[in-house]
Formats: C-alpha cells, structure tokens, sequence
C-alpha cells in the first residue's frame, strides 16, 4: 500500500528501499521504508549546492516566485488523497487529520502566492530637505527546516511556502521517523520546478539523517536561518548554536496548553472542543489541550460528561473511521505510562490510559485517552508529556484560573470558555494568557493558516505562517537618498 502511494506521487524506489534505515508504521509496527542516512559532509553538499541556488533565485522577481509555489499547491491539490493517506501511514493519524494536514499546505501556498506581491517596506519622512528615505525587504539566504513527526508536512510548508516567495532556497530535514512523507513533498516540487524555467536546480533539497544531520543544518553558517520544531530539549541545543553564528532561528518548541472553563460556559461547547482538542493526534500535537483549569462549580459535571463521551471514543486503525489512533512508538507509550504513574504519586485520580488492541496490533501502541483529576497544578502537570493525557485541576476566583493557565514553562496556546465579556477581554488583554495563542470559546488547537503561530517562554518564541512571519526569511534594509544638491546632516549637525 505504502509503495503504491510512493510510486503515484514519483518517489524513486531506490530512494526508500535500498537504505539502512527501517521505517515503521506506527498503525502496526510494520516495516514500510528503509532509507539511507546522510552524513554531514553529504549535508554540507547540499547546502554548497542551495547557495548557489540563491545566488539565482534572489534575481527573480517575487510574483514570480509566488507562480512556483501557486503550481505547487495546484500539485498538492491534485495528489491530495493519496500525501493524506501516506501522512496516516508513516505518523499514524486518522484520514481527516491526514487530509487536513494537505489541506494546510494547500492553504499556506495560496496564502504565499498573494504574499508575492505584497512584501512592503515603508516610506518614512525624512528631517532633511531634499531627501528620501524607504525600507526594503530583501531575500535573506539558505533556509534549513527541521521537522517534527507530528507535523510531517504541514510545519515544512509553512516555511517553505514563505521562504521560496521571499526569495531563499529551502534544505528539510525530516524527523527520521517519518522521512517518506518528505520525499513524496520534494518529488512533488521536483515535477513542478522541473517545468518552471526560473526555477534553479536544488531550490528544495530533503536532508534523510538523524541528530548528525540535524547538527550540520545548525551549525553551518552558510544556512541564514534555521527552523526547527521539537521539544525544548532539542531547543535548547539549537537556539545558542545558532545565535553564537550570528544566524537567525525560528523555534516552535514545547507546548503545555490549558482551556480555563468558567462558570458561564456553554458546557455542551466545551466538551466538544476537549475532545477534540485532547485526543486529537492521539495527544501528539503541540497545540494538545493537556491541561483543564475548571472552575470549582461546573468542576465534576465536566468530569463525568467527559468520562461518558471518552468512553464512546473509537480507538483503533486511524484508516478505518476511528477517531483516535496510535502513538508513534513504544517510547511515546513508556513516557505516557510514567506520566501517569507521577500523576497517581501526587495525588492524581486516573481515568483510562491503558493500552489498547495490543493482541491485534503486538508492535503498534494505541491507548485510551487519559482524563486525571488533579488536588493541585503539580510537578507532573507542569511537564508536557506527548501522549492523550488531560489533567483537570479546578480555581475559584478568575485571577487565580490566568495564575494556573500562566504558571508552566511553556507558553503556546491557551483558551478560555465563557459567555462574560469582561473575563474574555481580560483573558486576551496584558494581564491575560502569557501565550503566543489566546482563544475564547474555541480550543486551542486547530490553528488557521492567516494567524503566526509560535509561543513565548519555553515554547522558543518563534512565529511561523501567516501575518507577517514572512520578515523572519528576510533582511530589512533602510534606505537614504539625497536628490537635493546639498548635503545636510541629520540631527541639524553641522560639520564645516
């Protein structure tokens, strides 16, 4: 099934059956690829290969450069199916969400066509007669992605998408548990660059390697800005690296996201968003909605409602109209089952969590989402665990529930349900959510493509896709001219 879907998108056999690297199916365990792992002098190749690409691809006017990535997304569209079903294959998620995944890349290259045309600097007044003075944006140089397995797609479109309007050449790195969906994406823009006579060789190029890979992208000072998405660990790592270059990042990192329920909330709409947002991506999203903040009188209504609507969650193939499917592998399930086990030493309540179709499925991981009554927001509800696990604490006064959405490390999305106006515009005012995303009444996950997303504290602080995320893929220049036939100094200095 797997290399049917290859085949139909023009992915080379050799390219994911010659290597040494096995690709699993998380859905069963099954091998589904084997690729080969790029050393560091491959990668530092390719990078010497996308400079030169910028060395031509700056020159094209960025319209033009916006057709390219308009005929990729026509591309995207036409193979919609087949990308979607290949997403559900190598990360485990349902068809709608694989589906959706596409959609987004769809979305993101529309979005970046109409940006083409619209890369405006400024006109500022100048204090000198006979001067103009303007800022102009400029392509910035070789963009290197690193992605995550939960995104497969999505998160390297929203760079790539961006990156090649604004005028810079694109090297991905894939997370190597998920590098065959990659390698359809660049087949796809090969076919496309292919009939595009402005379009240089190497424009895109997909880096298959692991943390060694992943380094040489980082530490290269020839790569202007390094995008990469993962856990704060790997943050960690990345950001000082690239800031001791002079580089320039963008950091989409750990997400520890909370809904705060008042007790004006339309409870039949919040229990919907929960669950979707909660066990979605069997809980692999970083926009996952793991902690519910609930005020102390609607605290044990959600609860139960909860637990009934958890208890009709279909868990299984996420091919075959379940709702839920499996974990990426086995060390995801270990984290999870560890989770919950510190959350029963501090005092936790747990409902569901154990392993599922485990007879059926011996080699894959699927697990019944995790609701666990907390006495507090303790030590292990502070850490994001990557797994279905919602844990539900409960607040008595407003200030308290923003004190609790506030007080982790991580600083992604958050999201408050209430009908009072005054608790919504405080929830998103200054003293609100310290998040990158405040929603009212909606999740907080499911993020469009017109907004940037990105968070603050642990979470890198980074923005990526819509609004005006597209300054981060280039430079910002300031221009100054002197059409008078004199020469005044700024600040009235006069210098005779």
């Amino acid at each position: 099934m797997v290399a049917a879907l290859l085949d139909r998108l023009g992915v080379d056999p050799s390219l994911y059956q010659q290597g040494e690297h096995a690709v699993h199916s998380p859905i069963d365990g099954g091998r589904i690829g084997s690729v080969r792992l790029e050393s560091r002098t491959e990668v530092e190749q390719k990078i010497a290969r996308a400079v030169e690409a910028f060395e031509a691809w700056r020159k094209v006017p960025a319209p033009r450069r916006g057709e390219l990535v308009r005929q990729y997304g026509e591309a995207l569209r036409q193979h919609k199916a087949e990308l979607g079903e290949l997403v559900s294959w190598e990360a485990g998620k349902i068809t709608q969400e694989g589906l959706g995944e596409v959609q987004e890349m769809i979305d993101i290259c529309d979005f970046a066509v109409g940006l083409s045309r619209q890369l405006y600097g400024l006109t500022i007044a100048s204090e000198r007669p006979g001067h103009h003075m303007r800022e102009t944006w400029h392509p910035l140089g070789v963009v290197g992605v690193i992605s995550a397995f939960n995104f497969p797609v999505a998160v390297w479109s929203w760079n790539a998408a961006l990156a090649l309007v604004c005028g810079n050449p694109v090297v991905w790195k894939p997370s190597e548990k998920t590098p065959l969906t990659a390698l359809a994406c660049q087949a796809l823009f090969e076919r496309v660059a292919k009939g595009f006579s402005d379009a240089p060789a190497h424009l895109s190029q997909v880096v298959i390697g692991a943390r060694e890979a992943g380094e040489a992208l980082v530490d290269d000072p020839r790569v202007a800005l390094v995008s990469a998405t993962g856990s704060t660990r790997m943050g960690r790592e990345v950001g000082p690296k690239v800031a001791a270059r002079f580089g320039r990042s963008v950091l989409e990192l750990g997400g520890n996201n909370a809904m705060i329920l008042a007790p004006s909330a339309d409870l039949d709409l919040a229990v919907r968003a929960i669950l979707f947002s909660a066990v979605g991506t069997a809980g692999q999203r970083c926009t996952t909605l793991r902690r519910l903040i609930a005020h102390e009188s609607v605290k044990a209504e959600i609860v139960e409602r909860l637990k009934a609507a958890y208890a009709k969650v279909r868990i299984g193939h996420p091919l075959e109209g379940n709702l839920v499917g499996p974990l990426i592998d086995q060390q995801s399930f270990d984290a999870m089952q560890r989770a919950l086990e510190q959350a029963r030493g501090e005092g936790g309540k747990v409902f569901g969590g154990e392993r599922q179709l485990a007879a059926q499925f011996p080699d894959a991981y699927y697990v019944s989402p995790a609701i666990v009554e907390m006495p507090g927001q303790s030590a292990v509800v502070c850490h994001e665990t990557f797994a279905p696990i919602l844990y539900v604490v409960g607040y008595s006064d407003f200030a308290e529930a923003i004190r609790l959405n506030n007080a982790v490390p991580q600083g992604l999305s958050s999201c408050l349900f209430t009908t009072d106006v005054r608790e919504a515009e405080l929830f998103q005012s200054a003293v609100g959510s310290d998040c990158g995303i405040a929603n009212v009444n909606i999740g907080p996950s499911g993020a469009e493509i017109g907004g940037a997303f990105g968070g603050e504290k642990e979470t890198g602080g980074g923005r990526e896709s819509g609004s005006d995320a597209w300054k981060a893929y280039m430079r910002r220049q300031t221009n100054t001219v002197n059409y008078s036939h004199e020469l005044p100094l700024a600040q009235g200095i006069t210098f005779d």
